[in-house]
């Protein structure tokens, strides 16, 4: 069996994904999970629970564990965990490679705003809005703060703080359908979705939904992240991490 070990900093779908790859091939796998999601679901191989204790915990961590290559599958807007890893493996001195799901793109029929972050997400909103928001937990209160909007944050797991009465948490998690997306908009009135553009297949039914039911779309761009090696494909991304093991 190869001894060469890799980190992934998952969290992901994707990260449980390329976990299961390479621990299938054989590959010495361990997967880093922040602890944000209290429930996660676990992935193949090798598990290390909460932080690292900043750029030069994940520094030592690498070279007390002989950590050979580190494949950042985190989500697209972790920008921090990124850039920490980018700073800690250095110069070459642990090769690093990130998986990233290509963006969502609008296309025919969609009616988008672009916007940078979540404080500009909830300043667009016209007032009335009554707002599917699917932005995760953290992002709550520039939308929350708004007494003229209301509607459903849907998230994993329940918020630190209780919403507002003219917000309802909704936990629940993906992948989603078309039909139930469409479901929840009719049912509840849905004028507006704030999402943050993360990219894949699995929350993609909500723009398919919006789409159909003429619903407006605020979409938040993905910060920018440190120039590496990054992969879109799954399978591309095992390419590349064999090419960089293989003898």
């Amino acid at each position: 069996m190869p001894s060469d070990r890799i980190l992934i900093l998952g969290g992901t779908r994707d990260g449980r994904e390329i976990a299961e790859v390479l621990v299938a091939s054989g590959r010495n796998i361990i997967t880093s999970l922040a602890g944000a999601t209290q429930q996660p679901l676990l992935p193949s191989g090798a598990l290390r629970f909460g932080g690292f204790g900043g750029v030069e915990g994940l520094k030592s961590y690498l070279k007390n564990e002989g950590i050979r290559l580190v494949v950042d599958a985190t989500h697209p807007f972790a920008a921090q965990m990124s850039s920490h890893a980018f700073e800690a493996c250095g110069a070459g001195e642990v090769l690093l490679l990130r998986f990233e799901r290509q963006p969502w793109t609008a296309g025919e029929g969609d009616q988008w705003t672009d916007v940078g972050s979540a404080m500009e997400a909830a300043s667009v909103l016209p007032s009335g809005a009554h707002v599917l928001l699917t932005t995760g937990r953290k992002d709550l209160e520039p939308f929350f703060a708004r007494s003229d909007l209301s509607g459903i944050a849907r998230m994993i797991e329940q918020p630190a703080a209780e919403p507002p009465g003219n917000w309802f948490v909704l936990r629940d998690r993906p992948p989603f359908t078309v039909e139930s997306e469409v479901r929840l908009m009719v049912e509840n009135g849905i004028t507006h979705l704030v999402t943050k553009n993360a990219g894949g297949s699995a929350t993609e039914a909500k723009l398919v939904a919006a789409r159909e039911r003429g619903v407006e779309v605020v979409m938040i761009a993905r910060p920018t992240k440190p120039d590496v090696p990054v992969f879109a494909s799954i399978g591309h991304l095992i390419v590349a991490v064999e090419g960089v093991l293989s003898p």
